[in-house]
């Protein structure tokens, strides 16, 4: 054991690191220490024996965050690319998952690929998957009397689905916009007592009612015409009123009291200034709202019997798969890659209304 006064003669003759040279570093922490700290330093971390430099650290932190990044962005685009990709490749009818779902595909390849010729099939379209899918007609199932279910077709589904979505997300959208402005800027009594009773229905789970959603819906006979996935929609969402009542709390009240001395009643204020004025909250909203119906395969394969001729799309996209004689991947491939348009036009066509919308927003009390 070194006394403290031999400890403190050794820190006094040891050679320092900014003062040193490299051959003294290297003897003192030896070659190996020496040697990591070398290679530390070039991926811009700091040791004993070298200090790298903040625009080297900058640098390898701005590498490492772009490399994983781009990874995660691969591992969001590529399922993407792929469904185009096996969009244009010929799986053939009754030919179960294939190949074509067993490996990645990055284009579609030789002998299963629809841009050319195919031995036992012919000159074959590159959009013949879509062509099929657009004309191919498709059994619904077996009723319950036992007879074949009704045909169906890809424009029946995509009505289907059209319905599902515009008529429920427009009219709950504003059922739920004026509901969280009665929320945010009305006062009457018990209104926080209602709002956070209201709350307090999302912390029930959605499976635990399903199975009395399904025998309610079913005695009142929505199950059959398709009413069960439009008319609980009109009545709003609790998430969706949530969040534009949030946003209304940052509109001034001076707007309401100036309408009420105006004369201007509730309906009239709701509709002439807290619908331009929220306009940003209900966009976005009635986009989620969109994508929730428009994916909602859950909805119709519960709900709606595969017999009917009111499923919407997703559900059709299964019956193509279905285990039966009229199997078919590639145009359920297709018809994937068409049902994920719709979302990605809306975003296109609407993301600038969005933005510039959050202008109507700035006032002065």
């Amino acid at each position: 054991m070194l006394s403290k006064a031999e400890k403190a003669e050794r820190r006094a003759n040891a050679p320092l690191p900014g003062s040193a040279t490299p051959a003294e570093l290297r003897a003192f922490y030896g070659s190996f220490v020496y040697g990591v700290g070398a290679v530390l330093a070039f991926f811009g971390f700091s040791s004993k024996t070298h200090r790298a430099s903040k625009k080297r650290s900058r640098l390898v932190m701005d590498i490492a965050t772009y490399i994983v990044l781009l990874f995660g962005s691969f591992l969001m685009v590529y399922p993407f690319w792929w469904m185009i990709a096996g969009s244009f490749a010929w799986t053939g009818s009754g030919s179960g998952t294939g190949e074509l779902f067993k490996k990645l595909v990055w284009w579609p390849k030789k002998g299963y690929s629809t841009w050319g010729y195919i031995e036992n099939v012919g000159r074959v379209n590159p959009f013949y998957n879509y062509v099929l899918c657009f004309n191919s007609k498709f059994v619904g199932g077996i009723m319950p009397d036992g007879t074949v279910g009704g045909f169906w077709n890809y424009w029946r589904a995509v009505i289907n689905n059209l319905i599902y979505s515009i008529v429920p997300v427009v009219v709950g959208v504003i059922t739920s916009a004026s509901a969280a402005f009665s929320f945010a800027k009305i006062q009457w009594v018990g209104r926080n007592v209602v709002f956070f009773f209201l709350l307090a229905a999302i912390m029930v789970p959605g499976p635990s009612i399903m199975i009395t959603q399904y025998v309610m819906y079913d005695a009142m006979g929505w199950r059959e015409n398709g009413l069960v996935l439009i008319i609980p929609g009109l009545f709003g969402s609790i998430m969706t009123a949530f969040f534009i009542r949030q946003f209304l709390f940052g509109l001034p009240t001076s707007i309401i009291e100036a309408a009420k001395i105006d004369g201007a009643g509730y309906f009239r204020i709701f509709c002439g200034f807290i619908l331009p004025l929220a306009m940003p909250a209900i966009m976005a909203q009635g986009l989620l709202s969109f994508m929730g119906c428009w994916n909602n395969y859950m909805g119709s394969f519960i709900m709606i019997p595969q017999y009917s001729s009111w499923i919407n799309l997703p559900h059709a996209m299964y019956l193509m798969t279905a285990d039966n004689e009229s199997t078919i991947d590639g145009p359920a491939i297709a018809a994937s890659v068409l049902c994920v348009l719709p979302i990605m036009i809306l975003f296109a066509a609407f993301q600038k209304l969005i933005i510039g919308s959050l202008m109507l927003t700035g006032s002065k009390e």
